[in-house]
């Protein structure tokens, strides 16, 4: 059975999450859900496409991924299956997919039209309970993506793809792509742009274009490596460059929110 995995800005307060589990269960009593999060900020398409992108990547070859964060729901954007490589991805039609399917490479990609698939009653306030779990439980059940409905170029589907950091010499302009739990700051740096340019114990000026506000952080190896409460610049667990403070709360600390425009020089100076 393949695994089906749960990705919304519905929280835990409301019936939402249950009911698409229900009707998952209904169709394949034996299937295998698993919760990404359902703490994703509401109707915030970017951060569910960072997450979707970090996380699908861990799960077994063939397997689900559903994701209803659908500010959308109700009007004329499309319902997609996008088949990639390794893995099918259900959802809406307005990018949050593109990020995480592109990176696998995409084979395929469909428009939700075979109404044996859905529920016999469709709300225009919930697809993800009657177009979205459906279609992934019958997916799950071995039905193949072709059955869904009929095939999309991918130029006409809605696309949202993380910026890419640019380098000019030793200055980088970053973009903040999310900020964790933890007030983590993740830029859109990879750790394969920074290669041969810091070093551990390197100075980096961090230059927020919002405020203007800058800050002197060293960049090194692990939050441990910095006293409590110190800053710091680090590869995180997903090979993007990371500002944090041991213990700390980095983006409320220094005022940065994801989607923060950074202009980050290296300083030819190291740390003690």
């Amino acid at each position: 059975m393949r695994i089906i995995t749960l990705l919304t800005d519905f929280g835990h307060k409301d019936p939402y999450v249950a009911e698409m589990k229900g009707v998952i269960y209904s169709i394949n009593p034996k299937a295998l859900i698993v919760d990404i999060t359902h703490d994703v900020k509401r109707h915030d398409v970017h951060e569910a496409a960072y997450i979707l992108l970090a996380a699908y990547k861990y799960f077994p070859k063939g397997s689900i991924h559903v994701v209803v964060v659908d500010p959308g729901v109700g009007t004329h954007r499309r319902a997609i299956v996008i088949e990639s490589k390794n893995y099918i991805f259900v959802g809406p039609d307005n990018g949050v997919l593109l990020p995480a399917s592109t990176k696998d490479c995409i084979v395929a990609i469909r428009e939700i039209k075979n109404p044996i698939l859905l529920r016999k009653r469709i709300t225009s306030t919930f697809h993800g309970r009657d177009v979205f779990v459906p279609v992934a439980a019958y997916l799950s059940l071995g039905v193949k993506c072709e059955h869904v409905g009929p095939p999309i170029p991918i130029d006409e589907v809605v696309t949202l793809f993380l910026p890419k950091a640019e380098i000019e010499g030793s200055t980088f302009r970053a973009t903040v792509i999310h900020v964790d739990v933890f007030g983590n700051i993740i830029t859109n740096v990879e750790e394969s742009q920074i290669r041969g340019r810091m070093h551990r114990g390197s100075l980096v000026e961090i230059c927020i274009k919002r405020t203007g506000k800058r800050i002197t952080l060293p960049f090194l190896e692990t939050y441990g490596s910095v006293k409590e409460g110190k800053g710091l610049l680090l590869i995180n667990s997903e090979g993007y460059l990371e500002i944090a403070i041991n213990r700390g709360n980095a983006s409320r600390e220094y005022g940065i929110q994801r989607g923060d425009e950074l202009i980050l020089k290296l300083s030819p100076s190291v740390t003690a």
